[in-house]
Parts: structure tokens; sequence; C-alpha cells
């Protein structure tokens, strides 16, 4: 028995994905990018700042490190603070060792509950990055659309009140997006946004939105704490990547590497040291550009 012909008319179907958020361009097709002082590779270097309710909603899904165990679970409850009380300052030295300016993705909760660290990011010149309101705001397409909307703006408005400064990117939760979100975010006077892992440079959404992927598989917690490997790993799986695009970057333009960080995961102190002479390495390496996600905005948009 054959198909009926109708199965095989989609009307979505076309190169890349089925949608028409943004074209679809394959690497060779697009110019090559610069970045200042003629660096190679745009090291960046992506703090989650995040604050976990006790009580996961599981609405629509559980956000990553979350609760596990019955109410209260203080055993990770606390672990995760461990990351706001000591891991996420050990960071800020680390990062103030080889004057590397970073982007933090901060929940609102943060801001709300932990005002004075928000006041040392922004003292330490860092940029802050909206990241959800806490770890139980998660997105995806069930969340009606004025829901998301609110959202965006309470996260937002959260951080501009406490830091004074208007944050330009935004974070989802697991990367999770609606088929709003990015309507949404442009909506709300984002510039950037960092969900979307297909790339290693930055990309324009047809709406004017700018992702600028942010690798999962080189972040701590996946590194770390998903495929148990050491921290000695980690560190020479970031060098290799580092070498690799620094190769391509002499033929093909730009590259960005970015590390994405969790304070409880790689801030605690049998981490640190391997984490520092890594830092120290990437500083020394000719081809490294240390930035933040509006440092590559910037640079990306005055040759688009």
């Amino acid at each position: 028995m054959s198909l009926d012909p109708a199965y095989l008319a989609y009307p979505r179907r076309r190169l890349g994905y089925d949608h028409d958020l943004y074209p679809y361009t394959p690497l060779p097709q697009r110019a090559p990018l610069a970045w200042p002082g003629g660096k190679g590779v745009a090291t960046w270097l992506v703090v989650s700042l995040e604050w976990f309710p006790i009580t996961p909603s599981d609405t629509p899904f559980r956000a990553p490190g979350h609760m596990q165990t019955a109410y209260p679970d203080y055993r990770h409850y606390t672990a995760r603070e461990y990351g706001t009380r000591v891991g996420f300052y050990r960071l800020l030295d680390a990062f103030a060792k080889v004057g590397a300016r970073v982007s933090v993705a901060a929940n609102a909760a943060i801001a709300e509950r932990y005002p004075q660290i928000i006041a040392d990011i922004v003292e330490a010149g860092h940029e802050l990055i909206a990241h959800s309101t806490d770890m139980n705001g998660t997105i995806a397409s069930g969340l009606p659309r004025e829901e998301e909307a609110a959202l965006i703006r309470h996260a937002v408005d959260a951080l501009t009140a406490v830091s004074g400064r208007r944050p330009r990117g935004w974070h989802s939760i697991a990367r999770s997006q609606s088929f709003h979100t990015v309507d949404l975010l442009r909506e709300a006077g984002l510039d950037y946004c960092v969900d979307w892992a297909n790339d290693e440079v930055p990309w324009t959404f047809a709406n004017g939105l700018v992702n600028i992927p942010l690798n999962h598989e080189l972040s701590d917690r996946q590194i770390l704490t998903v495929q148990q490997q050491s921290v000695g790993s980690y560190a020479e799986q970031v060098r290799d990547a580092h070498d690799w695009l620094a190769a391509e970057a002499q033929a093909q333009g730009g590259r960005i590497l970015p590390l994405h960080l969790t304070p409880y995961i790689i801030g605690l102190p049998y981490r640190m040291d391997a984490f520092e002479r890594l830092l120290a390495e990437l500083a020394a390496r000719p081809a490294t550009w240390f930035a933040t996600g509006s440092d590559i905005l910037d640079a990306f948009r005055s040759q688009t």
C-alpha cells in the first residue's frame, strides 16, 4: 500500500529548520569576522548565577540542577547556595587575575535577594545578562504568551533596578524557548540571546535579534557533573578547542570559545587551582580576546 501523496506535502519544508526565524546559512557562505586587535578567538566566559526555590515547580519541566530529594531538600539547596556565598567570589578573583571581563547570567531572584552580589559584579566591570526570574521560571510553548512576556519583563526590570544598567542579553533556563520567545525578547528591548547553540559565530534572527551561541558541550556542568570527568580533563578539552578555533580563525575569520560556568560546580576548592591555571594559559595565548557578550555583539554588528 503506497502512501497518500498528501503525506509528503509539508508546506514548511525548507533548508535548515522548518521555520521562518532565521535563514539557513552554512559557514562557507558567510563573510569572515575580524575581532578587535586581530585576535582570533573571542573567549567568552559566561557565569550562570541562579537561585533555586527549595520546591521545584516542574512546569513544564524541572530545571537542570534543581532539587532532587524529598522536601525540604537541604542537601541540594545549600550546595547551590554555596555558589553565591563562596564559589562566585572565587571566580571573581580568578577573572581579576587575568583581567577578563565576563558575562554573568543572573536570575531576577539574585538581584532581589542578594543585591550586594549584583553590586560587586558591576563594580568589577562585568556584564549582566537576564536569566529568567528564578530556576522555576522555565519557558516552553505551553506557557501563555502574556505570562512569558511578563516573566521576561520581570527578569529584565529586576536586574535594571538593582544594577542601574539594563541588560542587553537573555539566557533562558536550559536554553528552552517557546515559539514566541524570539519576538518577546525583541519587544522587551533586548539585543541578543544565547540559547541557540548551532554555531561558533553570532548570527541574526529575521526580527533583528542576534544569537550568540553558548556551547553546551564545554560547560562545567556537562563535563564535570553529567559526564563525571575530572577538572584536568575539562581543562584539556578547553585547550584543545582553543587550539582548533585559533587555527580555523587564521584562515576563516574570528571564532567564539564560550565557557559556561556554574559557581557551585567549578568554584569548589579542588577545582579552582586547575581553573585558574587554565585562565592564565588562555590569557597568554596571542589569539585570545576575553570578551563579554556585548563586546562580541558590537564587533559583529559593526561588520554586518
